[in-house]
């Protein structure tokens, strides 16, 4: 196939329109419920109050701002895929943003600018203050000026709206890999989300998983979690179609997401707090830590997980029985095996490595009978 006749094949599989529409129409839409703009993903765009109020400074100034894109669901509700953070703002400024337990928030206070210093202090509507509000004039401005939507149809491609997110929201942001996936997880089922969020709060887990404060801001738990799920449910096979981890993570997670079955939320949590309880019971933050000359040394090490998390996991129907200094000897002659050894050196691409640490982690601890 040649490469035009792919572009051709491509684009036809993707249907959208483009409209102008008013920030006042934008506000009925999303107070109808017509419109899901994911309040969890607050925690992940962290926009600063400075950031807000120059996003209505500029509307009010009639400077124009990118696009919103949307995707429509079946039902014709609008999931957005980029351009949360600015209608959160534009619904938490005029009072009626509502965060993830469908609470309304705190109207936003503007603070002043270089253009406009009178910002300061006001606010969409106060009736005791009406000096630090904005008159009638000014709120029917704000609700006139118009924004650009585009609308991915329901008819397109069912992977368009992720990879649209995916490519919107990375491209001159500061969102990790695993900000970006969390967001892919929560448009997709926030209840897989949600129960992986809590896994990552499981106690046994994070005394075997010390990481860095910097780490832990950029979500590496959640991606240390579906780095295991994913070991152990896919087809390992499968990972010669992938270019580099980050594309096996994003998709793998998508159809981990959708081969989910409600009796996996249970099965999966049993497995994961016996797995880290286990280990924690052995090891404790020693658990992913090279062993060498007789002792544990070092930082927390992501290939040792890989391995030994999703081998233990995968076998802890026979390894929990293993005597406790008989399994402990075990783990630690994990790092001495020629496979680890070839993995980890210098120059090995991510996802084989990711391959041959998570088969080796399954061979090396299973039933020897």
């Amino acid at each position: 196939m040649s490469l035009q006749d792919e572009i051709i094949e491509r684009s036809s599989k993707i249907f959208r329109d483009a409209y102008q529409m008013s920030i006042g129409e934008l506000i009925n839409i999303y107070r109808d419920g017509e419109m899901d703009i994911h309040p969890e993903f607050q925690r992940v765009f962290r926009w600063s109050e400075s950031q807000k109020t120059r996003l209505i400074e500029s509307i009010m100034l009639n400077i124009p701002i990118p696009s919103i894109f949307v995707s429509q669901n079946d039902e014709g509700v609008w999931d957005v895929i980029d351009g949360v953070q600015r209608l959160s703002t534009i619904f938490q400024f005029v009072g009626i943003f509502k965060d993830e337990n469908n609470k309304e928030t705190k109207p936003l206070v503007l603070q002043k600018t270089d253009y406009l210093p009178s910002f300061d202090g006001m606010i969409w509507d106060d009736p005791s203050n009406p000096k630090k509000s904005f008159t009638k004039e000014q709120q029917l401005a704000f609700k006139r000026a118009r924004i650009d939507v585009i609308i991915v149809k329901k008819e397109s491609d069912s992977k368009t709206k992720y990879e649209l997110f995916q490519r919107l929201n990375t491209g001159g942001s500061r969102l990790s890999d695993q900000e970006v996936r969390n967001c892919l997880m929560i448009m997709t089922d926030r209840n897989f989300y949600l129960f992986l969020d809590k896994l990552s709060k499981n106690k046994y887990f994070n005394e075997c998983v010390t990481i860095t404060d910097r780490k832990e801001d950029e979500q590496f738990k959640l991606e240390l979690i579906l780095r295991l799920l994913i070991a152990v449910k896919m087809n390992l096979e499968d990972t010669s179609n992938y270019n580099d981890l980050k594309e096996l993570m994003d998709r793998e997670t998508i159809k981990l997401i959708k081969t989910f079955q409600a009796q996996d939320y249970e099965i999966v949590k049993d497995k994961f707090n016996r797995t880290f309880k286990l280990l924690n019971k052995l090891l404790g933050e020693d658990s992913f830590k090279k062993y060498t000359n007789e002792k544990h040394k070092g930082a927390f090490l992501v290939a040792a997980f890989q391995g030994i998390a999703s081998g233990v996991y995968f076998n802890i129907d026979y390894v929990e029985h293993i005597d406790s200094d008989a399994m402990t000897d075990k783990i630690r002659k994990f790092y001495d095996e020629e496979k680890y050894i070839e993995s980890t050196k210098k120059g090995v691409r991510a996802v084989p490595r990711f391959k041959d640490l998570t088969l080796l982690g399954k061979e090396f601890f299973r039933n020897e009978d």
